[in-house]
């Protein structure tokens, strides 16, 4: 049977919250994404829905040519693999599906993230920010333990998964377009 794999990509893009995210959070990285594939054509986070506009946030599926990584060209990522059972990829995607089938339901938590600085969770339905989302999809599928609950997990506390691989640490416009990526071990 061969090994599948999720991709978590960790981002710094220049957005004035992420500039005020690195102060509070002392980390370069505070965007994450969740993708099923090794091209990162399509990634699953909360963020800007309008690259233009920072208050338009929700659901979005993003890439690492699109969106506000266009718009942030000097954009920085660590792009980490992990394994997994077939098991807990299936129960993953359907959780997915699930937000899709209701995307416009969903909108960026911004009062859920004050709140988690100051550790006190505030859960909102319909709304999250990127860790939230993507520690609860991991947490729900058995990828991810921890001791918090999602609405205070942090992107550094993601750092914490341990089967994870590192495949790329970079610049995202210097990450190879998909025809150049045959697999990660050419890094």
């Amino acid at each position: 049977m061969e090994e599948q794999y999720i991709y978590l990509v960790f981002s710094k893009t220049g957005t004035w919250l992420s500039r005020v995210l690195n102060i509070f959070l002392a980390t370069k990285y505070v965007h994450s994404s969740l993708s099923f594939d090794s091209t990162l054509q399509e990634m699953y986070s909360f963020g800007r829905t309008n690259p233009n506009n920072p208050f338009s946030g929700g659901l979005v599926k993003e890439n690492l040519r699109g969106g506000v990584y266009k718009k942030f060209r000097e954009s920085e990522c660590l792009i980490y693999r992990i394994a997994v059972t077939d098991h807990q990829l299936d129960h993953l995607k359907k959780d997915l599906a699930a937000f899709l089938t209701e995307k416009d339901k969903y909108r960026y938590n911004f009062l859920g993230l004050f709140f988690a600085f100051f550790n006190k969770p505030f859960k909102r339905r319909h709304h999250y920010f990127c860790s939230q989302f993507v520690s609860e999809l991991l947490i729900n599928s058995h990828i991810f333990e921890l001791d918090k609950v999602p609405e205070l997990v942090k992107t550094t506390d993601l750092f914490q998964i341990e089967n994870k691989e590192l495949v790329y640490c970079g610049y995202i416009n210097q990450f190879p377009i998909m025809s150049e990526v045959l697999s990660f071990n050419n890094f």
